[in-house]
């Protein structure tokens, strides 16, 4: 099986690992879940985490073919157009992000926000293919933790979004809408069902409890044998009432209005309006 270089970048304000992988042969890569600085306390946006990765790929001499997007973000914005205006690429997430769009596009009055996923270059279908160098990569639809989740098998390394975490933290939250436990498991069991030496890399870490440090790559069997909430151990009903009660205890993300917003336009950020000025909106008691 083909081995691509990966590099993993951490972005600690988001707890956001973005990636760039590529063919050592061809020097061609991708860029998996870009991050866009963003502070909410005075709405500014800065772009010196994607500016990491843009220079690691001019350093490198690497070819963008892919900016890719594991799901619609409710973390963090991403910087997928930025990074596309300075080395090229096409934007790709999985097909059933225009279910996400269709929701949030109440929830936001986006009146004139297509929801057909036109906003971004490739949607995949589950079992859809691509191409890094001479590298295929493959896409597993991984629903669950949002409707839109896709896992990306590029040669030996798989990117599994927040599908997964690492193993001493457990798996993914299930309460946004069109969130599934039970679709979650299910999604998972097709990750554990790779080769059990691939290499599997998380989008974020939080440092489990007694780890005093933060990591975010595993493989197939260390998950399928040591994950706290779904090892080979757990059934499936076991595992939705485990995840179920755990959601219901859990805050929303601090920059989830402002992300989903940004995001299901990949990454496109709001028009000015006539005073030149950019506006995100916060919708009040709606969620």
């Amino acid at each position: 099986m083909n081995q691509p270089d990966v590099h993993g970048f951490f972005d600690q304000a988001t707890f956001t690992v973005s990636y760039i992988v590529s063919d050592p042969q061809t020097r061609h890569a991708a860029i998996i879940d870009s991050v866009l600085d963003f502070d909410c306390a005075s709405g500014r946006t800065q772009t010196a985490s994607a500016d990491t990765l843009i220079e690691h790929v001019q350093v490198n001499d690497l070819k963008i073919d892919w900016i890719l997007e594991t799901h619609i973000h409710a973390d963090h914005l991403t910087a997928a157009p930025y990074v596309r205006d300075k080395l090229g690429g096409r934007v790709g997430i999985g097909e059933n992000v225009v279910s996400v769009q269709d929701t949030f596009k109440d929830v936001f009055n986006q009146k004139g926000l297509a929801t057909d996923g036109r906003q971004f270059d490739e949607l995949f279908a589950d079992g859809g293919t691509f191409a890094i160098g001479n590298i295929e990569g493959r896409v597993l639809c991984t629903p669950g933790h949002t409707p839109a989740c896709v896992t990306y098998v590029i040669g030996d390394a798989t990117f599994v979004g927040d599908t997964l975490f690492m193993p001493d933290f457990g798996t993914a939250r299930t309460d946004f809408p069109g969130g599934s436990a039970g679709g979650l498991y299910d999604s998972i069991q097709k990750i554990f069902a790779l080769p059990d030496n691939t290499r599997l890399f998380m989008c974020h870490d939080y440092k489990a409890p007694g780890r005093d440090y933060y990591a975010w790559e595993t493989s197939v069997a260390e998950q399928r044998a040591n994950n706290i909430h779904i090892n080979q151990n757990v059934s499936r009903d076991d595992f939705i009432k485990l995840r179920e009660e755990r959601d219901s205890n859990l805050n929303m993300p601090k920059l989830i209005l402002p992300s989903i917003q940004v995001n299901v336009r990949a990454g496109e950020l709001p028009a000015a309006e006539d005073n030149d000025v950019r506006y995100l909106k916060i919708p009040l008691n709606a969620l």
